[in-house]
């Protein structure tokens, strides 16, 4: 399989920790220009230096995607530096646990800012460029969470919903030149999860209901989702747009 990106731009959000540092190095290790966009300059900073340190091309761009003018400002100058995108990962997100009752609207406008219109600022930035360059892949990041209802974090899921939608709309309407694909991780070990756990009182037993919920009874890799959209992104899956694949340890197929 060829999994070559040496002269490609990659473009991801959110990769200053978690599943997005991981891409970002994978990418980097196969060849990729990478540009990492985070909202934390250290974290952007750490990846950055991590993908150089493994030989690797990158460069960081500071900015909260759901701010007009700040994602504009990173594509350009992604354009300054390297000419190209030629991948999007929308990747970047925020979590908020709570029914609909427990979700201040402040809340729900945040969330969804971040993860929807986020989304939304990017592509609509990478549609622009990739098709005068004559293509692109555009991956949104959305998790199991869009795909069934899991109790007590609505604006979550309804934002991880709203991004397949994203995916699919964008999939028919820039055909064939621009493939929009979708990733829908399952729980994976994140920092962010991993705090998650430590905060519920009882790491251990949080830990292992996580673990439990799902077939594989175990929690994800960001390694193993990073290989999924190294996948999505190659030409080794070509025909591929509009899809919706799921690295989720078998929670949805139940």
């Amino acid at each position: 399989m060829n999994l070559d990106f040496g002269n490609k731009v990659v473009v991801i959000t959110g990769a200053g920790l978690g599943i997005g540092r991981a891409a970002a190095r994978m990418f980097a290790k196969h060849g990729a220009k990478v540009a990492v966009i985070d909202l934390n300059e250290d974290h952007a900073r750490n990846t950055v230096e991590a993908i150089g340190a493994e030989g690797g091309t990158a460069a960081y761009f500071v900015a909260d995607v759901s701010q007009e003018e700040q994602v504009k400002n990173c594509f350009r100058g992604v354009l300054d530096k390297w000419g190209r995108v030629d991948v999007l990962i929308n990747n970047a997100g925020i979590y908020y646990q709570g029914k609909i009752t427990d979700t201040p609207l402040a809340v729900w406008e945040k969330v969804m800012a971040v993860n929807v219109r986020g989304a939304y600022l990017c592509a609509r930035e990478a549609v622009a460029i990739m098709e005068k360059q004559g293509g692109g892949v555009i991956i949104n990041v959305a998790s199991e969470a869009g795909l069934v209802g899991i109790k007590g974090q609505v604006v979550y899921n309804v934002s991880k919903a709203a991004l397949i939608g994203l995916t699919r709309s964008l999939a028919v309407d820039h055909a064939p030149a621009i493939r929009v694909n979708c990733l829908c991780p399952g729980t994976t070990a994140t920092p962010l999860v991993e705090e998650s756990v430590r905060r519920s009182g009882d790491a251990e037993k949080a830990r292992r209901e996580l673990e439990q919920i799902r077939p594989m009874n175990r929690l994800g890799l960001p390694d193993e989702q990073a290989a999924a959209l190294l996948f999505l992104a190659s030409h080794e899956i070509s025909y591929a747009t509009g899809a919706v694949l799921c690295v989720d340890g078998g929670y949805t197929a139940q």
